[in-house]
């Protein structure tokens, strides 16, 4: 135990709980505090003589034994997260923004009587504060700065949170700048999330895929079965759609001649949100000439591996609970009706008709909205087999009906070469061959046009630009999609919330 944090629970009244009369009544102690900070240097000066970070003074003078002195004179600053006044001496722990922390020591011999006072009666927790002064080791061992000169670099009008005890969910997301201060688990996952998507750039470029960006507005929402956010354009005076999928611009630029492309982009669907949908998303595409399902899935497969590399440096991660999860390997790969057939106990193939699927449907309880053919196997699917995947598993091979932008199957009538990717439990990824033919795609678009008539608010429309594009020509193709939200739940144990930064909250 530090100096500074010794009693730092009986000490500071922001150590406990406070009612909404205390937050009230501290701002606005904190506020008389601002005042007479202005009538000197000011609350919020515009720069502080920062020569070093906490980081950098651990990582040089980590090392230090007890009492030692260094002769090195450092400026650093950071917010203080606990303080102990009492005496002659007080103590303050800087917090950088890494979550590594450094002791400040204000002795009366080296600042001055005056300037401790002030050092009492104006600094509270949570302000950011600059100190200048040696690096020594206090008698403790604990590295510390000896301070000789302060300046409060950022006033805090508002108490920070209890730091002995843990902020709930709801709380994390509603305040994450407050959930970033005080736990170290949220930075963590920042930290996690930023070499998730370095790894996946930097696997893209040693394959030779470029990045490009697709529009977020669009006049025609299409690349996904979903619901779209609609908006208006007054300068056009045109309704807009908030882009659901980035599918058919990426398509285009393959018809361009972009061969290996890919897109990290933020999507919109106006759908539920649940433990793993959020209405706003972060999400991967990738297509590549000359490809398939198959060759896809191996880059899936790669993309993820060395994700998991990246952030855990290994392939079995450790989630938030403890739990090992192992994504190494290669992956299990199941047919959606050969598995849907052995786990419901009848033979369920292309054929059968929709009145034996929704018989077996009723018979489970299993409700499917504005069903076909290939919605009710999906949902019997799910019902029946996606609960016991545990293991990374590609389910392969699905009914044409829900893949409007999927190549038919080579050799089984009936199905599209589609896979979708389970990890932890849930749908990580999907991937295709896809469907290049323009005649066809037409045909596809068409039906999807006459289930929207029907009430389908997830069909698509017939896009004409989509289909100008692949009469031009659009070599065979493999894609894949990919929630990175979703990703971030695979590699921490993580619910979805956590992963995003910043949430769409009620």
């Amino acid at each position: 135990m530090t100096e500074s944090t010794a009693s730092s629970a009986s000490a500071t009244p922001a150590e406990t709980e406070l009612t909404d009369d205390e937050v009230i009544e501290q701002k606005a102690v904190r506020l008389a505090k601002r005042a007479r900070l202005n009538e000197g240097a000011g609350a919020y000066p515009v720069a502080v003589p920062v020569t070093d970070t906490i980081p950098a003074i651990r990582a040089r003078f980590g090392g230090l034994e007890a009492e030692a002195t260094t002769g090195v004179i450092v400026g650093v600053a950071g917010r203080v997260v606990f303080q102990r006044n009492t005496g002659k001496l007080c103590f303050a722990t800087l917090q950088a923004g890494d979550g590594s922390r450094l002791q400040a020591m204000l002795s009366q011999a080296e600042v001055g009587e005056e300037s401790l006072d002030e050092f009492k009666e104006l600094v509270d927790l949570g302000d950011h504060l600059f100190v200048r002064g040696e690096v020594i080791a206090s008698k403790r061992g604990e590295l510390s700065i000896m301070v000789t000169e302060w300046q409060v670099a950022a006033k805090a009008l508002l108490p920070l949170p209890n730091l002995h005890n843990e902020l709930s969910e709801e709380s994390r997301v509603r305040s994450r700048y407050l959930d970033l201060i005080v736990r170290d688990a949220a930075r963590e996952t920042v930290i996690t999330r930023a070499k998730t998507m370095s790894s996946l750039r930097h696997t893209f470029e040693q394959l030779g895929y470029l990045e490009v960006e697709t529009p977020m507005l669009q006049v025609m929402h299409g690349g996904a079965s979903a619901r779209p956010f609609v908006t208006h354009s007054n300068a056009f005076d045109m309704p807009l759609y908030m882009r659901i999928a980035p599918e058919l611009f990426l398509k285009r630029a393959v018809v361009g001649g972009i061969e290996r492309v890919f897109e990290i982009n933020r999507n919109f669907r106006n759908e539920g949100a649940d433990s793993t949908h959020s209405p706003e998303f972060a999400m991967l595409e990738a297509y590549e000439a000359y490809g398939d399902y198959t060759s896809i899935a191996a880059l899936t497969q790669t993309l993820i591996q060395n994700a998991a590399l990246a952030v855990a440096g290994s392939h079995v991660v450790t989630w938030h609970d403890g739990t090992e999860y192992d994504l190494g390997g290669e992956w299990d790969r199941l047919s959606m009706y050969h598995s849907l057939s052995a786990a419901a106990g009848i033979d369920i193939t292309p054929e059968t008709s929709v009145d034996e699927l929704q018989a077996l449907a009723d018979r489970e309880g299993v409700e499917v909205h504005l069903p076909n053919h290939g919605k009710l196997v999906e949902e019997l699917w799910e019902h029946f087999v996606k609960g016991d995947l545990t293991r990374p598993t590609f389910v392969m091979d699905f009914p044409i009906e829900t893949s409007p932008l999927t190549r038919e199957h080579r050799s089984i009538a009936g199905v599209v070469e589609k896979w979708d990717l389970y990890v932890r439990g849930f749908e990580l990824a999907t991937g295709y061959s896809e469907l290049v033919d323009p005649v066809i795609q037409r045909e596809r678009f068409v039906h999807q046009a006459a289930q929207s008539a029907k009430g389908d608010d997830e069909a698509m429309p017939l896009d004409e630009e989509f289909l100008r594009a692949l009469e031009h020509g659009m070599p065979p193709s493999g894609g894949m999609g990919m929630g990175m939200d979703r990703l971030l739940m695979a590699l921490t144990g993580l619910g979805i919330r956590e992963t995003i930064l910043f949430p769409l909250v009620k």
